[in-house]
């Protein structure tokens, strides 16, 4: 129906071009006549109106045509300016930890610090006076035998009975290093004495008499001891060497004490 409705307006449209056009052709045709010449006996050049409107210019739109086809896409264009910076957003979630680094190199070392607080109070250690070993003895008898222990009778010290006047050895019973000394008086004889550890000889003394003259021999050792081991002194040798002597204002003695203990730490060590 809206076909027929447009091909009858398009009709009605050029019927009246046609008859427009013919009216024209009159005019041009009769202008001649009328105005052959002009007021100086000259012709006037005619006016002639030209309807420059098209074919249906001026009087009904036509139908919208169908769109066409969207065209191809032109090229990017350039770049814009930077906009202005926007406002901070908000902190995003925590991201996982990452993995442990490699250890820096070391630093310098930095000022002394401050002294701390004292630490606690510590357990009770060891006393030492739970450790103690000590003597100190005299010779009586003026000439003693060769090769035999020495007895020393004399007691000056021996809180600990470690040493034993009935054999003249001294046995210990806290292993740990002791000193050992001994002051002898020489007279009438040369004196040449050892001591001994456990039947072996530790060192020897040697000094010649002097006639009409009393002398000293003397000697000193630290020794580390084990519990049961024996420590004496006796003559070496011949009688001729037991020139030791003692009498109410010359002595000739023997003493020893224990300087440490052997006390074994938590690994073992002492």
């Amino acid at each position: 129906m809206k076909l027929v409705r447009t091909v009858l307006l398009c009709l009605v449209l050029v019927v009246k071009l046609s008859y427009s056009q013919e009216e024209g052709e009159e005019v041009e045709a009769e202008a001649p006549e009328e105005h052959a010449e002009g007021p100086g006996g000259e012709a006037d050049t005619p006016s002639v109106v030209v309807d420059e409107r098209k074919p249906c210019a001026g009087w009904m739109g036509g139908v919208p045509g169908t769109p066409g086809h969207n065209g191809a896409s032109g090229r990017d264009g350039r770049d814009g300016r930077d906009g202005t910076k926007g406002e901070t957003g908000e902190p995003g979630a925590p991201g996982e930890k990452g993995d442990t680094g490699e250890p820096g190199l070391t630093g310098p070392e930095g000022p002394r610090g401050f002294p701390g607080t004292p630490g606690l109070k510590g357990d009770q250690g060891e006393s030492a006076l739970l450790y103690r070993s000590a003597f100190s003895v005299g010779l009586i008898d003026r000439t003693p035998m060769p090769n035999v222990p020495i007895k020393f009778n004399k007691i000056f010290y021996n809180g600990q009975r470690h040493y034993d006047d009935s054999t003249g050895k001294f046995r210990c019973s806290i292993p740990g290093v002791y000193y050992f000394t001994y002051h002898l008086t020489v007279y009438l004889k040369d004196v040449k004495v050892s001591l001994y550890k456990s039947d072996k000889t530790i060192m020897f003394t040697f000094d010649q008499f002097q006639e009409n003259n009393i002398d000293q021999a003397s000697g000193s050792i630290i020794l580390h001891l084990d519990t049961g081991e024996e420590v004496w002194l006796q003559v070496y040798g011949e009688e001729a060497y037991a020139g030791i002597y003692a009498d109410n204002i010359n002595d000739s003695t023997f003493s020893g004490f224990l300087l440490y203990p052997d006390i074994k730490t938590q690994n073992g060590d002492r």
